[in-house]
């Protein structure tokens, strides 16, 4: 028989959680990715400039706003499965999700009219939007996730929120978890690009950004973990305070020195794998180290669920809706990651549709 701590395990709650945890990495993951690249596409300089945007528009072009769906996972299931919750980080942290909401929103809109809009030099100015808008967003992401493991969001006795909306996220901490998941998504984005490229020049350019990323990755962390000693005691007493903790840890960076020594070889799909790796360690580690709290100090996983009568439905919701969304998401990948040469030889037996065999818009 399956012990009683197995089965606790297994409640509904828990499975839900489960779920949004796994939501959150496939959004780092993918759109973490995107964000990166249009923090590349707002550095970029050179000669080669216009070849970097217009490898980061071919990349990122097909699937890229459909990556947003894992963060209306995250969203969604939050709202119905712990409400109480939900309702306590949103209006403590409303303005910070409000202008990351603007932000991604700006994003998209800057990014197709850039590159459908009339090709003036103040037309172009949309390209800086996009790139502005890329470099904010994953900031003020992290600003809210410092903010959740902080302990400073509190409730009241009737469980409502105390808040002044700016105390709990206008601190040193969240900013510089804010900035290491910045230099995080540039790094994915341009380890990523490095496979996703095909002229040796370009590659290399991206190669050698995802390395200046990785670099400004470790120094956003450190700073990270210093900040947390007083802005995040229980995060910081949880990595700090256990052999499997520094354990992790050890592997974060033997992951990540193994991602920069694959990327200085040019081993460029290895780099990529290990790339995926060091995201899914910094997940997870920041789920782990949450230790059974949704807000530190104040609510935790156990007992704040709705009740399974509404839990268990979400659940069957979920196995169906996921049992669409990914094989969609696996078709997408498929359809507009084929080699190019299939795709120039349909198009030379079908010149009709030369046109709709583009997976970006162009980048002037």
């Amino acid at each position: 028989m399956p012990s009683p701590d197995f089965l606790a395990l297994l409640a509904p709650g828990n499975i839900v959680a489960v779920v949004i945890v796994v939501a959150m990495l496939a959004y780092t993951l993918t759109g973490g990715a995107d964000f990166g690249g249009g923090v590349l596409d707002l550095l970029a300089t050179g000669p080669r400039a216009g070849a970097q945007r217009r490898s980061i528009a071919r990349a990122i072009g097909p699937i890229w706003e459909a990556n947003h769906v894992w963060l209306l996972v995250v969203l969604v299931l939050m709202f119905v499965a712990f409400p109480t919750a939900f309702a306590a980080i949103m209006t403590a942290l409303h303005l910070p999700m409000l202008l990351m909401l603007t932000g991604i929103t700006l994003r998209g809109s800057a990014f197709v009219f850039r590159a459908y809009g009339p090709d003036r030099p103040e037309w172009r100015r949309w390209g800086l939007m996009f790139g502005a808008a890329s470099a904010v967003t994953p900031i003020l992401l992290g600003v809210v996730f410092g903010a959740i493991s902080s302990g400073r969001i509190t409730l009241g006795p009737g469980g409502a929120v105390r808040t002044d909306f700016v105390s709990e996220w206008l601190t040193p901490f969240p900013w510089a978890t804010g900035l290491m998941l910045q230099s995080l998504f540039a790094f994915l984005a341009a380890t990523y690009l490095t496979v996703e490229e095909d002229d040796p020049e370009v590659r290399n350019d991206f190669r050698r950004m995802a390395v200046r990323a990785s670099y400004a990755f470790f120094g956003t962390a450190v700073l990270a973990a210093i900040m947390a000693r007083t802005g995040a005691p229980h995060l910081w007493a949880t990595l700090a305070g256990s052999y499997q903790a520094w354990a992790m840890q050890a592997v974060l960076a033997g992951v990540a020195i193994g991602a920069i020594v694959a990327l200085e070889t040019d081993r460029f799909q290895l780099a990529r794998v290990l790339a995926g790796a060091q995201v899914t360690l910094v997940v997870l580690g920041w789920a782990a180290s949450q230790a059974g709290w949704i807000l530190v100090g104040q609510i935790p996983l156990a007992g704040s669920a709705a009740p399974d009568g509404i839990l268990i439905p979400v659940i069957l919701a979920l196995v169906a809706g996921l049992a669409l969304l990914i094989p969609t998401f696996v078709l997408l990948f498929w359809l507009f990651h084929r080699p190019s040469r299939s795709v120039e030889a349909r198009t030379e037996r079908r010149p009709s549709i030369r046109l709709r065999t583009e997976v970006a818009p162009p980048v002037r």
